[in-house]
């Protein structure tokens, strides 16, 4: 059998950020479907996403601690077999059990595998060989918008030409590109970062104030995303009266494109782009994107609004992971795997609160939008911040 290399390394982490855009974005695509044949409220739907994103961050804490004891390796294939477990438990629990409580079990194991992902994979990819890191995270976190369009474009044609009740069909065919892929990172070559100490020091990090000031974006960044993409179907679907197809196609596969794009450009370019000014202009445009989808009164401004919300917060994520990485080259695992539970932290209190005001106020979900827009007007702040830090650097 012929060796791996690290391009298979890198084709593994692509299909894992996939993986992990599977687990975070199908089941939204159900919440109404979940909402009218098991009952559930808004606010029970709130709370799922809250666990989703709430395991995923006590994941991220607790796999700091550990990843640079065991390796990467046992966890990034025992992150993808439960991810595999999750949705495939999806399709099962509901129907012999509590249905509410069946949801809520499956996604507990989802999360845990997405919570891993997020660990593991983006230091994976930072130990890879490469030219230009920033340019490789950007184009690495791309790949979780691919998997967020595709999920999304592949579910509404099954939903629309099999019906709603394939979803427990496609489900399990979700479940098998995790399941092929925890095989795969079993032969690749992995590297480890190197740290200050060679171990996590977790606490050590929240005494520099570059690292708490990127903790703060990472929160923000999170809550930026995920506020739009968790809710945007219902949206669509609820607010706005539009199809389901029309809603999936227009409003969460739209904004994964337009996110994708933006970091497929910044991973082409970013050579040439400074990356805190290019965050800044992103986070303002995505105040923008926030305000067109909650004042226009007319359904496809308003899609357009969610697609523009994409694009803008793109950059965030693998930026704000790319900014810490050079600020701190020796952060290693831990600086990571912290921020990554504070983008967990924004995924999962940004849509929590956005569901929670929408139900407050009559299932309005434009007013949970008019809330969330509080996440990009922080994240525009503290990247001024950070270019003032930069210039002050220089000097």
């Amino acid at each position: 059998m012929k060796k791996l290399g690290y391009k298979s390394t890198t084709v593994s982490c692509y299909i894992g950020y996939i993986s992990q855009a599977i687990v975070n974005n199908f089941s939204p695509l159900l919440f109404v479907m979940f909402s009218t044949q098991f009952d559930i409220s808004l606010t029970q739907l709130s709370l799922m996403i809250a666990i989703n994103f709430g395991v995923q961050l006590l994941t991220d804490f607790v796999a700091a601690r550990l990843v640079d004891r065991v390796g990467y390796r046992p966890f990034v294939v025992a992150a993808h077999f439960l991810c595999a477990a999750g949705l495939s438990l999806m399709s099962v629990l509901p129907y012999i059990m509590p249905p509410y409580i069946g949801l809520l079990i499956s996604t507990v194991f989802s999360a845990v595998g997405g919570g891993l992902i997020e660990v593991i994979v983006s230091p994976i990819i930072e130990a890879c060989p490469s030219d230009n890191k920033a340019s490789a995270m950007s184009l690495l976190h791309s790949f979780y918008c691919w998997g967020q369009m595709t999920v999304v474009l592949f579910s509404t044609l099954a939903f629309r030409f099999a019906g709603i009740g394939a979803w427990r069909v496609m489900a399990c065919v979700w479940a098998l590109i995790p399941f092929v892929n925890a095989f795969l990172y079993m032969f690749v070559p992995i590297n480890a970062l190197p740290s200050e100490d060679g171990h996590s020091g977790l606490f050590s990090l929240f005494k520099k104030k570059t690292f708490v000031i990127a903790f703060l974006m990472m929160l923000c960044a999170g809550a930026s995303e995920l506020s739009m993409s968790q809710w945007a179907s219902a949206f669509a679907e609820k607010g706005l009266n539009v199809s389901k197809a029309m809603g999936d196609l227009l409003g969460p596969c739209m904004f994964a494109v337009f996110m994708g794009i933006a970091r497929v450009f910044y991973g082409k370019f970013g050579e040439k782009i400074a990356l805190s000014r290019f965050m800044a202009g992103s986070s303002a445009l995505c105040i923008i994107a926030y305000l067109i989808t909650v004042v226009s009164p007319y359904p496809l401004l308003s899609l357009a609004g969610c697609a523009l919300c994409g694009l803008s917060v793109g950059i965030m994520w693998p930026g704000t992971f790319s900014l810490a990485s050079n600020a701190m080259p020796m952060g290693g695992t831990a600086m990571f795997a912290m921020l990554a539970f504070a983008g967990d932290m924004g995924c999962t209190s940004g849509p929590s609160l956005t569901g929670r005001i929408a139900d407050a106020l009559g299932s309005d979900i434009k007013a949970g939008f008019a809330f969330a827009a509080v996440f990009p007007v922080v994240m525009l702040i503290l990247s001024l911040v950070w270019i003032r830090r930069e210039k002050k650097n220089e000097k």
